[in-house]
């Protein structure tokens, strides 16, 4: 396995979940030359050791490039677009990407990036930016073995667990199946949450009863102080790329032929939340939507719960 200390690494993307991945890396004593298009927000990285560059070309020297972003088509503008990181003489030796892509759009991409001599991986992950923050992310990748196990110090310092999962674009079939169970957990959380709580049991108590049952997971468990005291305002994950990602899953059921009909209702909801303007909110939100269906309005409990992160 190669001495991931001896590679240089660049990263493109500081969203809330790059952002606490690469504070990750620098932790782990990991050099790290970062851009974002948004300048402002890779600045506060200096502070942790990240080295901020002005271009995505300024990356094109590293041996591995991490990419973050929302949909495949900015995955496209920062790799191929007018300056983007493989467009001049230099390219850096492998792309790893942890966007949530489709697997046609991943394809196509390894398939450009490739006929350039530029190695790829896909490294998407499970949790959110404080999951990120608190190392304790699940990251699965596909492509070639080689690839995954030159860089898997790296991986390793970003989280708790890395899996390989085969070749190709299987971790993206990974990542679609796992954000449809995502979305339909919380439309269900929500739904038996608002039961509860009707029926006259405190949200927090339930939410802690169910979290210390056999069906609580730490998924249950993180979502439930903003479930708790309603801080949708403190956003992790926004309607609308929920509803991308619901839209992959029944996407690639459709091509291979399963039928989801959890999912399918599921996305009909979060369609619902967006089609209403909840933009900048987190997804939780659809808490407030299922109360309001059964005639319920939801007050903050003011209640601290253990999200189940610490330590």
């Amino acid at each position: 396995m190669t001495n991931a200390a001896a590679l240089s690494v660049g990263w493109i993307g500081l969203g809330r979940m790059g952002e606490a991945m690469v504070k990750r890396l620098t932790a782990a004593g990991h050099g790290v030359q970062v851009w974002n298009r948004t300048r402002a927000k890779a600045l506060p990285l200096a502070d942790y050791g990240a080295t901020i560059v002005e271009h995505k070309l300024d990356l094109a020297g590293c041996d591995v490039v991490f990419t973050m972003v929302s949909t495949t088509d900015d995955l496209k503008e920062v790799l191929f677009g007018e300056g983007g990181l493989v467009t001049g003489p230099e390219k850096p030796r492998m792309v790893v990407d942890s966007s949530s892509i489709s697997q046609e759009g991943s394809a196509e991409i390894r398939q450009r990036l490739e006929a350039q001599g530029v190695a790829y991986l896909c490294a998407p992950v499970s949790g959110n930016a404080k999951v990120a923050k608190a190392g304790k992310l699940l990251i699965v990748a596909s492509g070639p073995k080689a690839h995954y196990e030159r860089v898997a110090p790296l991986l390793q310092a970003m989280g708790r667990k890395m899996m390989w999962v085969g070749e190709g674009e299987l971790a993206r079939v990974w990542k679609i199946a796992h954000n449809t169970m995502f979305g339909v957990i919380i439309q269900s959380l929500c739904e038996i949450t608002v039961l509860a709580e009707k029926a006259g049991i405190p949200r927090h108590v339930f939410l802690e009863s169910i979290n210390d049952s056999v069906l609580g997971s730490m998924y249950t468990r993180y979502k439930s102080p903003v479930l708790t005291n309603l801080t949708f305002d403190q956003v992790t994950f926004t309607p609308k790329l929920l509803l991308k990602d619901m839209d992959l899953g029944l996407g690639a059921a459709k091509a291979q032929g399963v039928a989801m009909p959890a999912a399918a209702a599921t996305r009909e909801s979060v369609a619902r939340l967006v089609g209403r303007g909840y933009d900048n909110v987190d997804f939780a939100v659809l808490l407030k939507e299922t109360a309001a269906d059964a005639g319920l309005e939801l007050k903050p409990e003011n209640v601290k719960v253990d999200d189940g992160l610490a330590g």
